[in-house]
């Protein structure tokens, strides 16, 4: 199928993320100083971004592309990525892929990014993640990992979250997730306290470390 969306010049972005932070869709992101379109399907093409621009770099254009898979004739995958930005409210998306650091849900909270495993694996899970923001992510199956190590900086630098709690597994694959992180940090000017849960593969907590 034909679908309209946008496309962006990176000789013209200048790098405001003024777009980024239109998107509420979370389809663009800012990666080494310019914004990029990190997912096409995600992208509504209704253009909110087009009048931020202050550089006109931006425009649409139609391209063929594959209708993405739906788990509900009714409710289109895609549908996780409407993303609720009331302060009251629940928490959501909570997928760090799909989340938009600018959302004010995340203005200097305490921030918990924890590896997919950890929530089903560690019984008292629930007691980690109390006042705090939930993020998760898999290190070892997520692709594009580039667009994490951004949201994170701008996490910590523009939401300015107060904390950040990591929770892994013990298994080598999960460390990976503490190198996303650790990358983002050297790409900050802000510096918060960052804490450290691994949690065994019986499902006990093993360390619990932080500065």
């Amino acid at each position: 199928m034909k679908k309209t969306i946008i496309k962006i010049n990176p000789e013209k972005c200048i790098g405001c993320g003024k777009c980024a932070k239109t998107c509420h869709q979370g389809a663009i992101q800012m990666i080494n100083g310019k914004a990029v379109l990190v997912s096409e399907h995600h992208c509504d093409g209704l253009g909110r971004c087009l009048g931020k621009c202050p550089a006109d770099a931006i425009s649409f254009i139609e391209k063929e592309m594959e209708e993405p898979k739906q788990e509900n004739p009714i409710t289109p995958k895609t549908a996780c990525c409407i993303e609720n930005t009331a302060l009251n409210c629940p928490q959501f998306p909570i997928q760090l892929y799909l989340i938009n650091p600018h959302n004010p849900q995340f203005k200097n909270a305490d921030l918990l990014l924890a590896a997919d495993c950890t929530a089903f694996m560690l019984p008292n899970f629930q007691s980690l993640r109390e006042n705090k923001k939930v993020l998760i992510a898999c290190p070892k199956l997520d692709s594009n990992q580039e667009v994490y190590i951004e949201k994170l900086r701008q996490l910590i630098d523009e939401a300015q979250i107060k904390s950040l709690t990591v929770v892994i597994m013990e298994v080598p694959c999960c460390t990976g997730l503490l190198r996303l992180v650790n990358a983002a940090l050297e790409k900050t000017t802000r510096k918060i306290p960052l804490y450290k849960v691994v949690v065994g593969v019986n499902g006990e907590l093993k360390e619990v470390s932080g500065n």
